[in-house]
Parts: structure tokens; C-alpha cells; sequence
């Protein structure tokens, strides 16, 4: 349904688009959203049809102005910490086992910023605003805004960010590593697109495991981490499309990836 609040394309390119459609509320995530999104993201983890995801948000003004306040501002302590017992859509975007790429434009703070920041590649363009505004209602980043973003761009910019909530310009955002593509106006989506295309061409089984490896560098000492990707190149080594890409290249054509 068009005037749904979360859209979804399954392209015939092997790529899904989500689109935020609220652009009344600057795209804002209320339950509602939030409940979507994390259904989608299950049906597309299912998808064998669906290499790679890009989310984006309608209207001129906004990807994602944050999470709907009015909606927990009446919440107790112990409401709020029920509520983040479940699976949020931060985690599971940040856990989606194939690549999301964040297309930006216009505002994106607090919660619309960590929507980003789970996701793997942020490609923004000139009109770009990002923030992580918590600090100005008395809260601090509660879905990966500080874990996340320090990842990012360093201790220093993250805790200037996070304690500031200043508004970072799409060229600073670039040059400290908060997105990694800039692009001009309007131009968000379509470089994301491309930037998916390129991707989408690959084995999903490569571009599973890829993801696995670099995610882990993150996450283990150098020398776990590198056992780690030992044992993924192992594993792509030892499939179906591993084989065919590497007797493909010998054989001078263009792969023939099955997914398996």
C-alpha cells in the first residue's frame, strides 16, 4: 500500500528497498515502524532472491528525525527497560546476515542515526544533517549511538558528538567517517543503488561470510579474528559457488552463483 508507513520493493536485481514513509513525521520511528521494519528484515533474511537491502526515507526533509518521543515519554523506568528486553530494530539490522546500505539525506538524529549506523555502508548527500541529539532531553544514545558511531569515527568525535548534540554538516560526516560516500543533492538513493548493484552481483555466500569477517574485526582480538577469517575463507572455499568462481576465473567467464 502506497500510504503505508514502511514500504518494500523486491527488485528484479537481487536488491530490496525499504522506504520510511512518514514524511509528515520526518520519517520519525514510532512502534508501528519499528514493528514493520523488524518483519521485513525477517522476511528478507529468508529471501534467497534478495542479495543486498537499501533503506531510505521519503519526502524532502528527512531520512529518520529520531525515534517517536511522545511515545515513551510517559513510560516508567521499568516500562522502558521491558521495552528494550526485546529484539530492537537496531540489533537486528545490525545482525542482518546480508549487506544494508543507509541512502541519507536531510535529517537524521537520535534513533535515525542508529538506524544508520547498524546498517553496514551510509551514503549521504549534500543536505545530510546527522546528530545524536539525546544529550539535549537529559538521555545519552540508547541504540548503538555511542558503540556504533566511537566504532566509526574515534573516541574523540564520538564523544564530542554525543555530548554536544550539535548537528554534524554531511562534508564533516564525511571527513570523520561517520558515512562513507557523499554524494551531491538528490543523489543518495541512486548512488546506493549503485553502489548495491555492485555488490548483488557476487555470491551471497561470499557476501554472507564477508560481512561475518569484517564485523569480526570489531569484535575479537587480531589474532581471534584472524583465525576467524581463516576459517570463513574455508568456508567459502568449500562451496558450491567458491568452486564455480574460481573455475570460472580459470576458464576466462562470467560466474554462475547459486547461493549454495
Amino acid at each position: 500500500m502506497a500510504d503505508a508507513p514502511v514500504l518494500l520493493e523486491k527488485r528484479d536485481d537481487a536488491i530490496a528497498v525499504i522506504t520510511l514513509n512518514r514524511p509528515e513525521k520526518l520519517n520519525a520511528l514510532n512502534a508501528e515502524v519499528r514493528g514493520l521494519l523488524k518483519e521485513i528484515f525477517a522476511d528478507l533474511s529468508r529471501d534467497d532472491d534478495v542479495k543486498v537491502v537499501v533503506i531510505h526515507g521519503t519526502g524532502d526533509k528527512a531520512f529518520v528525525a529520531g525515534a517517536d518521543i511522545s511515545e515513551f515519554a510517559a513510560r516508567t523506568a521499568m516500562e522502558q527497560r521491558a521495552v528494550y528486553a526485546e529484539p530492537r530494530i537496531y540489533e537486528v539490522v545490525g545482525e542482518f546476515p546480508k549487506p544494508v546500505i543507509a541512502a541519507i539525506h536531510g535529517f537524521c538524529i537520535g534513533g535515525g542515526s542508529e538506524l544508520a549506523l547498524a546498517c553496514d555502508v551510509r551514503v549521504a548527500d549534500r543536505t545530510a544533517r546527522l546528530s545524536q541529539a539525546e544529550i539535549r532531553i537529559g538521555l545519552i544514545p540508547g541504540g548503538g549511538g555511542t558503540q556504533r558511531l566511537a566504532r566509526l569515527v574515534g573516541r574523540g568525535h564520538a564523544m564530542l558528538i554525543s555530548c554536544t548534540g550539535d548537528f554534524v554538516e554531511a562534508e564533516e560526516a564525511h571527513r570523520i567517517g561517520w558515512v562513507e560516500v557523499l554524494v551531491d543533492e538528490g543523489l543518495h538513493l541512486e548512488k546506493a543503488l549503485e553502489i548495491a548493484g555492485k555488490m548483488a552481483r557476487w555470491s551471497p555466500v561470499s557476501l554472507k561470510l564477508a560481512k561475518q569477517a569484517v564485523n569480526a574485526a570489531f569484535e575479537m582480538p587480531l589474532r581471534a579474528g584472524l583465525e576467524h577469517e581463516k576459517e570463513l575463507f574455508l568456508a567459502a572455499f568449500a562451496s558450491d559457488d567458491g568452486r564455480e568462481g574460481v573455475k570460472a576465473f580459470v576458464e576466462k567467464r562470467k560466474p554462475e552463483f547459486k547461493g549454495r
